[in-house]
Protein backbone atom coordinates (compact mmCIF):
# COMPACT_ATOMS: atom_id res chain seq x y z
CA UNK A 1 0.00 0.00 0.00
CA UNK A 2 1.37 3.94 -0.91
CA UNK A 3 1.84 6.49 1.72
CA UNK A 4 -1.44 8.63 0.96
CA UNK A 5 0.97 11.68 1.19
CA UNK A 6 3.60 10.32 -2.00
CA UNK A 7 0.14 9.70 -3.91
CA UNK A 8 -0.81 13.34 -3.08
CA UNK A 9 1.87 15.05 -3.87
CA UNK A 10 2.89 12.54 -7.02
CA UNK A 11 -0.40 11.48 -8.89
CA UNK A 12 0.76 11.33 -12.22
CA UNK A 13 3.80 9.11 -10.95
CA UNK A 14 0.84 6.90 -9.62
CA UNK A 15 -0.85 7.02 -12.73
CA UNK A 16 1.98 5.80 -14.59
CA UNK A 17 3.10 3.12 -12.86
CA UNK A 18 -0.45 1.98 -13.32
CA UNK A 19 -0.58 2.55 -17.37
CA UNK A 20 2.97 0.49 -17.27
CA UNK A 21 1.36 -2.70 -15.42
CA UNK A 22 -1.58 -2.43 -17.83
CA UNK A 23 -4.33 -1.63 -15.58
CA UNK A 24 -5.52 1.64 -17.35
CA UNK A 25 -9.08 0.57 -15.15
CA UNK A 26 -8.04 1.53 -12.15
CA UNK A 27 -6.62 4.80 -13.02
CA UNK A 28 -9.74 6.91 -11.68
CA UNK A 29 -8.98 5.60 -8.69
CA UNK A 30 -6.16 7.98 -7.75
CA UNK A 31 -8.21 10.78 -8.86
CA UNK A 32 -11.24 9.50 -6.47
CA UNK A 33 -8.97 8.59 -3.53
CA UNK A 34 -7.26 12.24 -3.78
CA UNK A 35 -11.05 14.11 -3.32
CA UNK A 36 -11.77 11.41 -0.38
CA UNK A 37 -8.48 12.25 0.97
CA UNK A 38 -9.53 16.11 1.15
CA UNK A 39 -13.11 15.55 2.52
CA UNK A 40 -11.65 13.22 4.96
CA UNK A 41 -8.66 16.07 6.14
CA UNK A 42 -11.88 18.65 6.15
CA UNK A 43 -13.36 16.67 8.57
CA UNK A 44 -10.42 16.48 10.72
CA UNK A 45 -9.73 20.19 10.64
CA UNK A 46 -13.82 21.10 11.29
CA UNK A 47 -13.46 18.47 14.34
CA UNK A 48 -10.08 20.08 15.70
CA UNK A 49 -11.48 23.84 15.09
CA UNK A 50 -15.12 22.58 17.04
CA UNK A 51 -12.66 20.65 20.13
CA UNK A 52 -10.83 23.91 20.79
CA UNK A 53 -13.93 25.87 20.67
CA UNK A 54 -15.65 23.27 22.97
CA UNK A 55 -12.64 23.59 25.05
CA UNK A 56 -12.81 27.32 25.54
CA UNK A 57 -16.33 26.87 26.15
CA UNK A 58 -16.38 24.70 28.88
CA UNK A 59 -13.87 27.31 30.61
CA UNK A 60 -16.04 29.78 30.12
CA UNK A 61 -19.06 28.13 32.37
CA UNK A 62 -17.09 27.93 34.93
CA UNK A 63 -16.20 31.54 34.78
CA UNK A 64 -20.42 32.28 34.51
CA UNK A 65 -20.88 29.78 37.34
CA UNK A 66 -18.48 31.61 39.48
CA UNK A 67 -19.83 35.22 38.86
CA UNK A 68 -23.37 33.66 38.90
CA UNK A 69 -24.47 34.61 35.88
CA UNK A 70 -26.60 31.15 35.90
CA UNK A 71 -28.70 31.80 32.72
CA UNK A 72 -25.47 32.31 30.39
CA UNK A 73 -23.75 29.23 32.15
CA UNK A 74 -26.83 26.78 30.96
CA UNK A 75 -27.10 28.90 27.56
CA UNK A 76 -22.74 27.85 27.65
CA UNK A 77 -23.83 24.58 28.23
CA UNK A 78 -26.47 23.84 25.65
CA UNK A 79 -24.19 25.24 23.32
CA UNK A 80 -21.37 22.80 24.33
CA UNK A 81 -23.59 20.16 24.03
CA UNK A 82 -24.11 21.21 20.62
CA UNK A 83 -20.99 20.76 20.11
CA UNK A 84 -20.52 17.33 20.87
CA UNK A 85 -23.59 16.04 18.86
CA UNK A 86 -22.01 17.80 15.84
CA UNK A 87 -18.35 16.16 17.12
CA UNK A 88 -19.88 12.74 17.07
CA UNK A 89 -21.06 13.17 13.78
CA UNK A 90 -17.70 14.40 12.46
CA UNK A 91 -16.57 11.71 14.29
CA UNK A 92 -18.70 8.95 12.33
CA UNK A 93 -18.21 10.66 8.98
CA UNK A 94 -14.12 10.66 10.00
CA UNK A 95 -14.66 6.46 9.70
CA UNK A 96 -16.55 6.61 7.11
CA UNK A 97 -14.15 8.41 5.29
CA UNK A 98 -10.78 6.99 6.37
CA UNK A 99 -12.65 3.43 5.64
CA UNK A 100 -13.20 4.27 2.09
CA UNK A 101 -9.61 6.10 1.38
CA UNK A 102 -7.59 2.53 3.29
CA UNK A 103 -10.27 0.38 0.49
CA UNK A 104 -9.01 2.37 -2.70
CA UNK A 105 -5.26 2.55 -1.26
CA UNK A 106 -5.54 -1.06 -1.31
CA UNK A 107 -6.56 -1.07 -5.12
CA UNK A 108 -3.82 0.74 -6.14
CA UNK A 109 -0.26 -0.80 -7.14
CA UNK A 110 2.92 -0.52 -5.08
CA UNK A 111 5.51 1.32 -7.18
CA UNK A 112 7.55 -1.22 -9.30
CA UNK A 113 10.90 -0.80 -9.54
CA UNK A 114 12.21 1.02 -12.62
CA UNK A 115 14.33 -2.23 -13.94
CA UNK A 116 10.87 -4.11 -14.14
CA UNK A 117 10.81 -4.78 -18.06
CA UNK A 118 7.03 -3.51 -19.32
CA UNK A 119 4.55 -6.39 -20.65
CA UNK A 120 1.47 -6.94 -21.05
CA UNK A 121 1.45 -10.40 -19.44
CA UNK A 122 3.21 -13.62 -18.19
CA UNK A 123 3.75 -14.19 -22.48
CA UNK A 124 6.40 -11.16 -21.91
CA UNK A 125 8.47 -11.97 -19.45
CA UNK A 126 12.13 -11.42 -19.58
CA UNK A 127 14.68 -14.57 -19.30
CA UNK A 128 17.61 -13.80 -17.42
CA UNK A 129 19.78 -16.78 -17.00
CA UNK A 130 19.96 -20.60 -17.88
CA UNK A 131 22.03 -23.06 -14.82
CA UNK A 132 22.92 -26.55 -15.60
CA UNK A 133 22.89 -28.54 -19.17
CA UNK A 134 19.28 -29.53 -20.00
CA UNK A 135 19.39 -33.25 -21.06
CA UNK A 136 16.47 -34.44 -23.23
CA UNK A 137 17.12 -38.24 -22.97
CA UNK A 138 17.13 -41.50 -25.56
CA UNK A 139 14.33 -42.62 -23.89
CA UNK A 140 10.54 -41.43 -23.36
CA UNK A 141 10.10 -39.69 -20.27
CA UNK A 142 6.50 -41.20 -18.42
CA UNK A 143 3.86 -38.66 -17.00
CA UNK A 144 4.57 -38.27 -13.25
CA UNK A 145 1.83 -39.73 -12.03
CA UNK A 146 3.02 -43.20 -14.40
CA UNK A 147 6.28 -42.73 -12.61
CA UNK A 148 5.14 -42.05 -8.97
CA UNK A 149 2.63 -44.95 -9.74
CA UNK A 150 5.15 -47.54 -11.22
CA UNK A 151 6.84 -47.36 -7.09
CA UNK A 152 3.10 -47.68 -5.78
CA UNK A 153 4.10 -43.89 -4.23
CA UNK A 154 0.75 -42.53 -5.61
CA UNK A 155 -2.71 -43.36 -4.85
CA UNK A 156 -5.19 -40.47 -6.60
CA UNK A 157 -8.51 -42.87 -6.29
CA UNK A 158 -8.68 -43.39 -2.55
CA UNK A 159 -7.79 -39.44 -2.08
CA UNK A 160 -10.84 -38.32 -4.31
CA UNK A 161 -12.67 -40.82 -2.28
CA UNK A 162 -12.03 -39.14 1.05
CA UNK A 163 -11.62 -35.61 -0.05
CA UNK A 164 -12.17 -34.94 -3.83
CA UNK A 165 -9.98 -33.78 -6.33
CA UNK A 166 -7.24 -31.82 -5.99
CA UNK A 167 -6.00 -34.11 -3.15
CA UNK A 168 -3.39 -37.23 -3.09
CA UNK A 169 -1.86 -39.78 -0.98
CA UNK A 170 1.79 -40.09 -1.19
CA UNK A 171 3.42 -43.73 -0.32
CA UNK A 172 6.07 -45.68 0.90
CA UNK A 173 9.82 -44.12 -1.26
CA UNK A 174 7.93 -41.48 -2.81
CA UNK A 175 6.42 -40.07 0.40
CA UNK A 176 10.21 -40.46 1.82
CA UNK A 177 11.56 -38.31 -0.82
CA UNK A 178 8.86 -35.93 -0.39
CA UNK A 179 9.46 -35.37 3.49
CA UNK A 180 13.49 -35.83 2.62
CA UNK A 181 13.39 -32.74 -0.12
CA UNK A 182 11.76 -30.86 2.65
CA UNK A 183 14.41 -31.81 5.43
CA UNK A 184 17.16 -31.40 3.06
CA UNK A 185 15.79 -27.52 2.21
CA UNK A 186 15.52 -26.62 5.93
CA UNK A 187 19.13 -27.63 6.61
CA UNK A 188 20.06 -25.98 3.12
CA UNK A 189 18.30 -22.77 4.96
CA UNK A 190 19.90 -23.10 7.93
CA UNK A 191 23.16 -23.38 6.63
CA UNK A 192 22.79 -19.91 5.10
CA UNK A 193 22.31 -17.84 8.24
CA UNK A 194 17.95 -18.35 8.10
CA UNK A 195 16.43 -19.00 11.47
CA UNK A 196 13.88 -22.25 11.07
CA UNK A 197 10.75 -21.66 12.29
CA UNK A 198 7.32 -23.73 12.14
CA UNK A 199 4.44 -20.85 12.52
CA UNK A 200 0.67 -21.02 12.69
CA UNK A 201 -1.60 -22.59 9.76
CA UNK A 202 -3.96 -20.46 10.41
CA UNK A 203 -4.13 -16.77 10.46
CA UNK A 204 -6.79 -14.14 11.06
CA UNK A 205 -7.93 -11.87 8.55
CA UNK A 206 -6.25 -8.72 9.17
CA UNK A 207 -3.62 -10.04 8.56
CA UNK A 208 -4.26 -11.76 4.89
CA UNK A 209 -5.30 -8.00 4.03
CA UNK A 210 -1.54 -6.80 5.18
CA UNK A 211 -0.04 -9.76 3.00
CA UNK A 212 -1.67 -10.17 -0.17
CA UNK A 213 -4.10 -7.98 -2.59
CA UNK A 214 -7.57 -8.88 -2.41
CA UNK A 215 -7.48 -9.90 -5.84
CA UNK A 216 -6.25 -13.24 -4.64
CA UNK A 217 -8.55 -13.48 -1.60
CA UNK A 218 -11.40 -15.60 -2.88
CA UNK A 219 -9.87 -17.58 -4.73
CA UNK A 220 -6.79 -19.01 -2.62
CA UNK A 221 -8.03 -18.89 1.24
CA UNK A 222 -10.29 -21.15 2.86
CA UNK A 223 -12.25 -20.08 5.81
CA UNK A 224 -12.96 -21.64 9.05
CA UNK A 225 -16.37 -21.53 9.93
CA UNK A 226 -17.80 -19.04 12.58
CA UNK A 227 -14.05 -18.09 13.32
CA UNK A 228 -11.68 -15.32 12.29
CA UNK A 229 -9.42 -17.82 11.11
CA UNK A 230 -8.19 -18.73 7.50
CA UNK A 231 -5.53 -21.73 6.14
CA UNK A 232 -2.64 -20.15 5.14
CA UNK A 233 -1.74 -20.69 1.46
CA UNK A 234 1.85 -20.12 2.18
CA UNK A 235 3.62 -19.89 5.50
CA UNK A 236 5.02 -16.51 4.57
CA UNK A 237 1.87 -15.04 5.54
CA UNK A 238 2.04 -16.38 8.99
CA UNK A 239 5.90 -15.42 8.97
CA UNK A 240 5.58 -11.77 7.96
CA UNK A 241 2.51 -11.77 10.14
CA UNK A 242 4.67 -12.71 13.24
CA UNK A 243 5.85 -8.87 12.93
CA UNK A 244 2.58 -6.87 12.71
CA UNK A 245 2.43 -4.10 15.01
CA UNK A 246 6.42 -4.29 15.98
CA UNK A 247 8.68 -1.75 16.27
CA UNK A 248 12.30 -3.14 15.33
CA UNK A 249 15.90 -2.37 16.66
CA UNK A 250 18.48 -1.46 13.79
CA UNK A 251 20.59 -4.02 15.44
CA UNK A 252 18.06 -6.66 15.12
CA UNK A 253 17.86 -6.63 11.34
CA UNK A 254 17.67 -8.53 9.41
CA UNK A 255 15.58 -10.88 10.69
CA UNK A 256 15.99 -13.64 7.78
CA UNK A 257 13.34 -16.80 8.39
CA UNK A 258 13.01 -20.09 7.06
CA UNK A 259 9.62 -21.73 7.63
CA UNK A 260 7.85 -25.30 7.09
CA UNK A 261 4.36 -25.31 6.74
CA UNK A 262 1.24 -26.78 5.25
CA UNK A 263 -0.65 -24.84 2.42
CA UNK A 264 -4.10 -24.54 1.40
CA UNK A 265 -5.76 -23.21 -1.98
CA UNK A 266 -8.68 -23.19 -3.56
CA UNK A 267 -6.97 -23.07 -6.82
CA UNK A 268 -10.53 -21.48 -8.24
CA UNK A 269 -8.87 -19.46 -10.41
CA UNK A 270 -7.84 -19.60 -14.18
CA UNK A 271 -5.78 -22.55 -13.79
CA UNK A 272 -8.18 -24.53 -12.26
CA UNK A 273 -7.09 -28.04 -10.20
CA UNK A 274 -5.27 -30.67 -11.93
CA UNK A 275 -7.45 -34.03 -11.87
CA UNK A 276 -4.25 -36.09 -13.59
CA UNK A 277 -1.26 -35.26 -11.28
CA UNK A 278 -0.07 -33.77 -8.53
CA UNK A 279 1.31 -30.46 -9.89
CA UNK A 280 -1.89 -28.02 -8.77
CA UNK A 281 -3.49 -29.50 -5.71
CA UNK A 282 -5.56 -28.06 -2.79
CA UNK A 283 -3.19 -28.91 -0.12
CA UNK A 284 0.97 -29.36 -0.52
CA UNK A 285 3.68 -28.54 1.81
CA UNK A 286 6.56 -26.02 1.10
CA UNK A 287 10.29 -24.61 2.89
CA UNK A 288 9.74 -20.86 2.51
CA UNK A 289 12.05 -17.86 2.85
CA UNK A 290 11.77 -14.62 4.18
CA UNK A 291 13.80 -11.31 5.32
CA UNK A 292 12.77 -8.47 6.73
CA UNK A 293 15.31 -5.75 6.23
CA UNK A 294 16.85 -1.92 6.06
CA UNK A 295 14.61 -0.54 2.85
CA UNK A 296 18.69 0.21 1.49
CA UNK A 297 19.30 -3.40 1.85
CA UNK A 298 15.98 -5.04 0.29
CA UNK A 299 17.38 -5.29 -3.70
CA UNK A 300 20.94 -6.75 -1.95
CA UNK A 301 18.72 -9.80 -0.14
CA UNK A 302 16.46 -10.00 -3.46
CA UNK A 303 19.54 -11.38 -5.59
CA UNK A 304 20.21 -13.20 -2.43
CA UNK A 305 17.18 -15.25 -1.63
CA UNK A 306 16.94 -15.94 -5.58
CA UNK A 307 20.18 -17.33 -5.79
CA UNK A 308 19.90 -19.42 -3.28
CA UNK A 309 16.63 -20.96 -5.17
CA UNK A 310 19.08 -21.49 -8.12
CA UNK A 311 21.68 -22.85 -5.93
CA UNK A 312 18.81 -25.59 -4.29
CA UNK A 313 17.58 -27.22 -7.04
CA UNK A 314 21.41 -27.60 -8.78
CA UNK A 315 22.31 -29.12 -5.85
CA UNK A 316 19.50 -32.01 -6.77
CA UNK A 317 21.14 -31.86 -10.44
CA UNK A 318 17.97 -30.43 -12.01
CA UNK A 319 18.49 -27.61 -14.85
CA UNK A 320 16.74 -24.09 -14.07
CA UNK A 321 16.04 -21.03 -15.68
CA UNK A 322 15.19 -17.53 -13.99
CA UNK A 323 13.29 -15.00 -15.61
CA UNK A 324 11.82 -11.52 -14.65
CA UNK A 325 8.39 -10.78 -14.37
CA UNK A 326 7.31 -7.93 -16.56
CA UNK A 327 5.08 -5.06 -15.74
CA UNK A 328 1.65 -6.91 -16.33
CA UNK A 329 2.52 -9.94 -14.87
CA UNK A 330 3.49 -8.48 -11.77
CA UNK A 331 1.27 -8.62 -8.46
CA UNK A 332 0.00 -5.15 -7.07
CA UNK A 333 2.10 -5.47 -3.55
CA UNK A 334 5.13 -6.57 -5.51
CA UNK A 335 8.23 -4.30 -6.50
CA UNK A 336 10.00 -6.66 -8.31
CA UNK A 337 9.77 -10.39 -9.09
CA UNK A 338 12.38 -13.19 -10.35
CA UNK A 339 10.73 -16.78 -10.94
CA UNK A 340 12.47 -20.04 -11.46
CA UNK A 341 11.49 -22.95 -13.81
CA UNK A 342 12.81 -26.23 -13.85
CA UNK A 343 13.75 -27.83 -16.94
CA UNK A 344 11.42 -30.61 -18.04
CA UNK A 345 12.67 -33.78 -20.23
CA UNK A 346 9.35 -35.03 -21.08
CA UNK A 347 8.15 -31.83 -22.45
CA UNK A 348 11.53 -30.50 -23.98
CA UNK A 349 11.36 -27.43 -22.44
CA UNK A 350 11.50 -25.14 -18.52
CA UNK A 351 8.11 -26.19 -17.50
CA UNK A 352 8.28 -26.47 -13.85
CA UNK A 353 7.38 -23.36 -11.33
CA UNK A 354 9.70 -24.29 -8.53
CA UNK A 355 9.98 -20.90 -6.94
CA UNK A 356 8.83 -17.41 -7.00
CA UNK A 357 11.55 -14.43 -5.34
CA UNK A 358 9.77 -10.60 -4.35
CA UNK A 359 10.78 -7.70 -2.86
CA UNK A 360 7.32 -5.97 -1.37
CA UNK A 361 9.15 -2.39 -0.49
CA UNK A 362 7.25 -1.24 2.54
CA UNK A 363 3.29 -2.68 0.96
CA UNK A 364 3.75 -4.95 3.57
CA UNK A 365 5.16 -3.63 6.18
CA UNK A 366 2.85 -0.36 5.58
CA UNK A 367 -0.24 -2.32 6.17
CA UNK A 368 0.66 -4.50 9.25
CA UNK A 369 2.50 -1.72 10.84
CA UNK A 370 5.95 -2.81 10.79
CA UNK A 371 8.50 -0.34 11.72
CA UNK A 372 12.20 0.02 12.25
CA UNK A 373 13.42 2.29 15.27
CA UNK A 374 15.28 4.94 13.92
CA UNK A 375 17.57 7.73 15.57
CA UNK A 376 15.46 10.37 13.35
CA UNK A 377 11.92 8.49 14.29
CA UNK A 378 10.47 5.50 13.32
CA UNK A 379 10.20 4.30 9.74
CA UNK A 380 8.45 1.31 7.48
CA UNK A 381 10.58 -2.52 7.19
CA UNK A 382 11.12 -3.63 3.43
CA UNK A 383 9.77 -7.48 3.21
CA UNK A 384 10.90 -9.86 1.08
CA UNK A 385 9.92 -13.65 0.66
CA UNK A 386 10.87 -16.85 -1.78
CA UNK A 387 9.86 -20.41 -1.63
CA UNK A 388 12.52 -22.87 -1.03
CA UNK A 389 10.54 -25.94 -2.44
CA UNK A 390 7.08 -26.82 -2.61
CA UNK A 391 6.75 -30.21 -2.99
CA UNK A 392 4.83 -32.77 -4.09
CA UNK A 393 4.92 -30.46 -7.30
CA UNK A 394 9.03 -30.02 -7.51
CA UNK A 395 8.98 -34.09 -7.25
CA UNK A 396 7.86 -33.68 -11.15
CA UNK A 397 10.76 -31.95 -11.98
CA UNK A 398 13.14 -34.38 -9.78
CA UNK A 399 11.50 -37.87 -10.90
CA UNK A 400 11.78 -36.51 -14.48
CA UNK A 401 15.56 -35.20 -14.44
CA UNK A 402 16.93 -38.02 -12.45
CA UNK A 403 14.91 -40.99 -14.45
CA UNK A 404 16.96 -43.87 -15.89
CA UNK A 405 16.21 -45.73 -18.98
CA UNK A 406 15.23 -48.87 -16.46
CA UNK A 407 12.71 -46.87 -14.97
CA UNK A 408 14.77 -46.66 -11.33
CA UNK A 409 15.60 -43.22 -10.47
CA UNK A 410 18.79 -41.77 -9.42
CA UNK A 411 19.13 -39.87 -5.90
CA UNK A 412 21.55 -37.58 -6.34
CA UNK A 413 24.68 -37.70 -3.34
CA UNK A 414 23.29 -34.86 -1.44
CA UNK A 415 20.47 -36.05 -0.40
CA UNK A 416 21.15 -39.59 0.47
CA UNK A 417 21.69 -39.42 4.57
CA UNK A 418 17.85 -38.01 4.04
CA UNK A 419 17.10 -41.30 2.57
CA UNK A 420 18.53 -43.31 4.95
CA UNK A 421 21.45 -44.22 2.61
CA UNK A 422 19.30 -44.80 -0.53
CA UNK A 423 21.39 -43.74 -3.78
CA UNK A 424 18.14 -44.98 -6.47
CA UNK A 425 14.66 -45.77 -6.26
CA UNK A 426 13.87 -48.77 -7.97
CA UNK A 427 10.25 -50.33 -8.46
Amino acid sequence: MLDIKFLRANPEVVKENIKRKHQEDRLPLVDEVIALDEQYRSVLARAEALRAQRNAGSKEIGALMGQKKLEEAEAKKAEIAAMGEALASLGEQEKELAAKVRDIMRRIPQIMDPSVPLGKDDSENVEIARYGEPVVPAFEIPYHTDIMESFAGLDLDSARRTSGNGFYFLMGDVARLHSAVLSYARDFMIDRGFTYCIPPFMIRMNVIEGVMSFADLQDMVYKIQDEDLYLIGTSEHSMIGKFIDSINPKESLPQCLTSYSPCFRKEVGAHGIEERGVFRVHQFEKQEMIVVCEPEDSLAWFDKLWGNSVEFFRSLDIPVRTFECCSGDLGDLKVKQYDVEGWSPRQRKYAFELGSCSTLGDAQARRLGIRIKGSNGNYFAHTLNNTVVAPPRMLIAFLENNLREDGSVRIPEILRPYMGGKSELRA
